[in-house]
């Protein structure tokens, strides 16, 4: 326990057998629950969990998937779980890596911003010293940093970073409200959850944490790959955000300023094309025609700067 809060952890592990063992044997005292959910591993994941079951004891309870749901679905097979176990609405609930990537140091801080009701959700922030440029392999550290810019966009949290850190806690009251099962199950799946709680108004807050790396992990995201299908997701997230809390829930004059920026702007890059098109096969065309098309861009572009601006006031409280 954490200052008289019950705190379980979710641990999901795919072929981690190689490190879920260091990952259990330094877990803080002050837990009371760890859930490991064992994603359809192939690996010796599964034995290497039996053999840690019996030093650790009734603290661990393992759950196998029979096929693997990706790191977003055994994250909310483990929140299941500790929803079923909590024993009050006091309870805290954290994620940490079957990687070792997540330093359990770490976790008191992590959890601090709970225990004291400063924040609903709070999650790890390795960016937040020059120390990371140092240890993260360049090309995930900017393309974290890419994924974070336009997480802040989807999402709504601007003083959020690090968007791609699992390492997370949130307390039992936030977790029952969200809709776990149309969370996005894969490495989408923290992008996404924090779509979710903006959706609900809950207080997120970035916790400096020190980034571990080159320790025997093995990563199974490929950027060129996650990357475009990542940005895609949160295009999508972006929209329904803005239709759930701005239509449906709420509604907020942003909406017009977003729906003419949007036909602006894409008005003016159609005209722009077909401008282009005649250009090169009638000639010269009268400069009012892309003087016209300039001014339609222009407008746009501030119609949705005055929307994404409108949106981080609206936000700003959930720090």
């Amino acid at each position: 326990m954490l200052e008289g809060r019950w705190v379980a952890v979710v641990v999901p592990a795919y072929n981690e057998a190689k490190l879920i063992g260091r990952v259990l044997d330094t877990m803080p005292s002050l837990v009371d629950r760890i859930v490991v959910v064992d994603d359809a591993s192939s690996d010796e994941t599964g034995r290497v969990l039996g053999a840690c079951h019996d030093r650790i004891g009734c603290r661990l309870r393992v759950i196998r998937h029979e096929r693997n749901a990706g790191v977003g679905g055994a994250i909310v097979s483990g929140y299941k779980a500790v929803m079923e176990e909590a024993p009050s609405e006091n309870a805290l609930v954290a994620v940490m890596a079957g990687d070792a990537q997540m330093d359990p140091e770490d976790l008191p801080k992590i959890l601090a911003p709970l225990v004291r009701n400063e924040a609903d959700f709070t999650k790890g922030n390795r960016l937040f010293t020059g120390e990371a440029w140092q240890i993260i392999p360049r090309h995930r550290y900017l393309g974290n940093a890419g994924l974070s810019f336009l997480t802040k966009v989807a999402s709504g949290y601007w003083h959020v970073a690090d968007s791609q850190s699992g390492y997370t806690a949130i307390t039992i009251e936030a977790l029952r409200v969200l809709h776990l099962d149309r969370l996005y199950k894969r490495y989408g799946f923290p992008n996404h959850l924090l779509v979710e709680l903006n959706n609900y108004d809950f207080r997120v807050r970035d916790v400096p944490i020190r980034p571990v790396y080159n320790i025997g992990e093995v990563s199974g995201m490929r950027l060129p790959r996650v990357v475009p299908s990542l940005s895609w997701l949160l295009v999508k997230c972006y929209f329904w955000r803005m239709k759930e809390k701005y239509i449906i829930r709420d509604f907020h004059p942003l909406v017009f300023f977003l729906a003419f920026g949007l036909f602006l702007v894409g008005g003016g890059l159609l005209f722009g094309a077909y401008l282009i098109f005649l250009r090169l096969s009638v000639g010269a065309l009268s400069p009012n025609a892309a003087i016209f098309d300039a001014f339609c861009l222009i407008m746009g572009m501030q119609m949705l700067f005055f929307a994404m601006w409108m949106d981080m006031e609206h936000n700003k409280g959930l720090k």
